[in-house]
């Protein structure tokens, strides 16, 4: 019994070829078109992918290499971000393309990753908690390398392993934290509650007889 031919988009995909989409989804994320989050959650997939059709669907929203571009993400302008006695929330959208420093000195410092552009893959965070607390929210699936130290605090990574690959995104954090605490969380663990709300409420809208 003759077998089936294969289609184009059922043929296995090769290291060369995952490899390849990765770096379009880089150039895609340097242009601007995918947020930090976004080029996190596609590099995880095309690592994962097992035929060409995993691949194609990875980037076809996205123009093909060499096409007219659009202009760069600006960029992000506030590189400081501190808590004095008080509480400092920042959701960057911006490009980032410079090393963050967040202060909390007995207040509470929240960065949120998730949307920034990042064109590099890589973002360094220097966070330093002083009888205070700095939170780095970062999208599902990065790859975090915490260094530093902790007195008489603490020095936190909640986030789930990183799809294997050598261009997966990584987030760096040199943490101090004296009476204080780091944590560095991804959207999995940040919000753990709601995300059981949700799933419960989707839940309860299923069909009902």
């Amino acid at each position: 019994m003759e077998r089936p031919r294969a289609t184009p988009e059922s043929v296995r995909a090769s290291d060369a070829e995952r490899e390849a989409v990765v770096e379009r989804l880089r150039v895609a994320s340097v242009e601007g078109r995918l947020t930090f989050e976004e080029l996190t959650t596609r590099t995880g997939a095309a690592y994962s992918a097992v035929t060409r059709g995993d691949l194609e669907t990875i980037t076809a929203d996205l123009p093909g290499m060499g096409a007219p571009g659009a202009a760069p993400a600006p960029l992000q302008v506030q590189r400081r971000f501190s808590a004095i006695m008080g509480d400092c929330k920042e959701r960057l959208s911006g490009r980032i393309d410079a090393e963050l420093t967040a202060l909390a000195v007995m207040g509470d410092v929240v960065l949120d990753l998730r949307g920034a552009q990042v064109p590099t893959g890589e973002v360094t965070v220097v966070a330093t908690a002083v009888m205070g607390d700095v939170k780095v929210i970062v999208p599902d699936g990065v790859t975090v390398d915490l260094s530093g130290y902790a007195f008489m605090g603490d020095r936190k990574v909640q986030v789930r392993e990183a799809a294997p690959g050598p261009r997966v995104p990584v987030v760096r954090v040199r943490a101090q934290a004296i009476m204080g605490d780091v944590k560095i969380v991804d959207d999995e663990h940040h919000a753990p509650v709601r995300r059981a709300l949700t799933n419960w409420w989707e839940d309860r809208k299923g069909p009902h007889k």
